[in-house]
């Protein structure tokens, strides 16, 4: 594995942390305050990230060269290692975060908490991925016609995730991927103890890969993972073909002809830093929190674009992997990250103003029908666009297997069902006990035509790809459709493909919600989010979570930024300014709004990179934010906006939304090519109940930019 960006411990540990505590007696020892070595009987260690003060080389400010500073951070590192005793680190850092992962007893923990050099200890923790089992689902939608004239050439957008399977026909090389990216020095690592990865299955599409397993544990893995940037789970391949999948792959799984397939920026490159596992137990599957900074830590030394992070965590706290987007961010990075799957039992996770933390929306579903020989047309959520001819309607329960329940037929069970009853003919399955398509697989075996699928009890509705065409129900057309086969005796039904359904955007019920204590407002926007079609290792699904609208946003990201003048302060700007709103569902639940894919327009809030550590630190003045959450207390916030383009705007301000009163001063003004305008929004009294709307500055020239207030008590 390569350990430029993430210093791997090894073979080499002993004979690097020689090197470093030599450098630290030249350059640093004299100014360092020792530690006295603690020993306590109880020698029990656990893996500790350890975050030193001040930024990574990336957000240095100086002369001094990078390596040189690296340097330094090693040193350091050496010698607060060999004031408390401890064995040789796990990880160092110093481009994202100037830090190290290393095994610490208590005493020696407490002896670097205590350590004014140290700014934040905290144990290993392994998050899972934002991803849900099951969500009403959708489909994917092809991108914006927009898009075409760039695609996101010349970009590279990193995934920390689950690796990537480079087989996939979403990333097969074509001809126009464009321009080589400017940046980018990333490269693919070998495996040798995994004979279905090398450094060859990189690519023109697949720039970059690496692994990360120290903080997981390579002895706690399912014994079918890959010590590589392999894919065997199938998450990061459902990642980047959403954000960056080739354009116009045809697209069949089993039966299921899905028309063709693209990403969102179908010419970005991807550069996969694996750090998310499988264990044998699948409630221990995650991504160790050690691994995620080793791999944000070397895609911020590789210099990515875009870096998507669809990793849950906490929320109301800035932890180390928190510390190291930021030195992403000061990078140069957009960095896009999941708010989880919480819902209402958990606020947002990845709290920092660096970072665009991704709800999820509602997609459009993809809607079928069973329809009733002289009977009732009910329709439901159905992923195969084949029509089942006319053919007999069979209950699970009435065509039992010889030694089978009808308990077990019922839910259309794994060898539950008679061949002889179920040939040519479409089940009724019951929801429940059994994975949905299992159930139609089982149909399938048993020779049926089609499924009926029927919740029980209130639930959603799935387009899955499955086995045989399947239409999925509601409980209550469920009953209505057994209602009616009961009074036949020969029930026939035809399924069919109606298209995708419209309906208001909303957001999906499983994505987690702001803080309104904290000082920002999170999620910062929503995209697609539920039953979007991917890639997987094993062909291709649909999947849904707020890890699928964080890849979409990623892909947004590299979009914009394939036109050069366009700088990431300027992209960041531009991905919240210019949603869609989502209405009632605005603010702490949509942020603001959903994404779509826009130019950059000439109105920006810009945000230098420096000022976000300043915020780290404590110097919560005002970010120049496309947002602002307001509360008792602050009830006056400032922000400046930037002419980013080559004329003058006179530019003009209009509210939406708003019960309270809300001013803003001044409310008009003429603002020159590369100058600033700073107005305040003001209240003149606390609110009596919870309030949003948005501040929109519009220019002569059909500019707009919106700005999310959210105003809490």
């Amino acid at each position: 594995m390569d350990r430029s960006g993430a210093v791997r411990a090894g073979r080499h540990r002993r004979r690097g942390r020689m090197r470093a505590a030599a450098i630290a007696a030249i350059v640093a020892a004299s100014t360092l305050v020792a530690v006295p070595s603690h020993a306590e009987d109880d020698d029990s260690t656990s893996l500790h990230l350890v975050t030193l003060r001040g930024p990574g080389t990336a957000g240095r400010q100086g002369a001094a060269a990078p390596d040189v500073v690296a340097q330094r951070m090693l040193a350091l590192q050496a010698d607060l290692l060999d004031d408390i005793g401890a064995g040789d680190p796990v990880y160092q850092w110093t481009t994202a975060l100037n830090g190290f992962a290393v095994e610490l007893t208590e005493a020696q923990h407490e002896a670097l908490v205590g350590d004014d050099r140290v700014a934040l200890v905290e144990e290993n923790a392994v998050r899972p991925l934002a991803r849900v089992a099951s969500a009403p689902a959708g489909s994917a939608t092809r991108p914006d016609r927009r898009a075409d004239r760039t695609g996101g050439a010349g970009t590279v957008i990193g995934f920390v995730d689950t690796g990537i399977d480079p087989a996939s026909a979403a990333f097969s090389e074509v001809a126009a991927l464009g321009r080589t990216p400017r940046r980018f020095a990333g490269s693919c690592t070998d495996a040798p103890d995994d004979g279905g990865w090398a450094e060859t299955d990189c690519s023109a599409k697949v720039v970059g890969a690496q692994f990360y397993v120290d903080g997981f544990g390579a002895d706690a893995l399912r014994s079918a993972s890959a010590l590589s940037p392999r894919d065997t789970d199938g998450h990061g391949t459902a990642s980047a073909s959403i954000a960056a999948g080739t354009s116009d792959v045809a697209v069949r799984s089993g039966q299921h002809r899905l028309g063709r397939f693209s990403g969102v920026a179908p010419r970005a490159r991807i550069a996969v830093y694996k750090a998310c596992w499988s264990a044998p137990d699948p409630d221990d599957d995650g991504c160790a929190t050690a691994d995620l900074v080793a791999a944000i830590d070397r895609a911020t030394s590789d210099r990515v674009d875009v870096l998507n992070l669809s990793v849950g965590g906490p929320s109301g706290t800035i932890d180390t992997v928190e510390r190291a987007l930021l030195g992403a961010t000061e990078a140069g990075i957009v960095v896009t990250a999941a708010a989880g799957n919480s819902g209402s039992a958990a606020y947002a996770a990845h709290p920092s103003p660096w970072v665009i933390t991704v709800g999820a929306s509602m997609s459009a579903r993809r809607v079928g029908a069973v329809v009733a020989a002289n009977g009732p047309r009910l329709e439901g959520a159905m992923a195969a666009t084949a029509p089942v001819r006319p053919a007999p309607l069979v209950l699970g329960e009435d065509a039992a297997a010889p030694g089978v329940s009808r308990a077990d037929a019922a839910i259309c069970a794994p060898g539950s069902l008679d061949a002889r009853k179920v040939h040519e003919a479409v089940v009724l399955c019951e929801r429940g006990d059994v994975a949905r398509v299992e159930k139609s697989m089982t149909v399938r075996l048993a020779d049926g035509a089609g499924m009926v699928l029927v919740n029980t009890a209130a639930g959603s509705t799935d387009a899955d790809l499955h086995a045989v065409p399947t239409v999925h129900l509601s409980a209550r057309d469920g009953r209505a459709l057994r209602a009616w086969a009961s009074d036949r005796r020969r029930p026939e039904v035809r399924l069919v493909s109606v298209g995708r359904e419209r309906a208001p955007l909303r957001v999906a019920r499983f994505s987690s919600g702001g803080d309104p204590t904290w000082s920002v407002i999170k999620p910062d926007l929503v995209a697609p989010g539920t039953g979007v079609l991917a890639a997987t290792t094993d062909g291709w699904d649909v999947v849904s979570g707020t890890s699928t609208a964080t890849a979409h946003v990623s892909g947004v990201a590299a979009l914009l930024l394939s036109h050069r003048r366009n700088t990431p302060a300027e992209v960041r700007s531009a991905l919240l300014t210019s949603t869609t709103p989502i209405g009632r569902q605005s603010g702490l639940r949509g942020g603001t709004g959903q994404v779509r894919i826009s130019r950059v327009p000439p109105i920006a809030y810009l945000v230098d990179p420096r000022h976000y550590r300043g915020w780290l630190v404590g110097r919560r003045a005002d970010l120049d934010l496309p947002q602002a959450l307001m509360r008792t207390g602050r009830l006056v916030v400032r922000r400046t906006i930037t002419n980013t383009g080559p004329r003058p705007l006179w530019l003009t301000t209009h509210l939406v939304g708003f019960d309270s009163p809300v001013h803003i001063t001044p409310s008009a003004g003429l603002v020159r090519p590369g100058r600033t305008m700073t107005f305040t929004i003001s209240l003149p009294a606390a609110p009596r109940a919870t309030d949003k709307g948005t501040v929109a500055w519009n220019s002569a020239h059909g500019d707009e930019t919106r700005l999310a207030v959210v105003i809490t008590r």
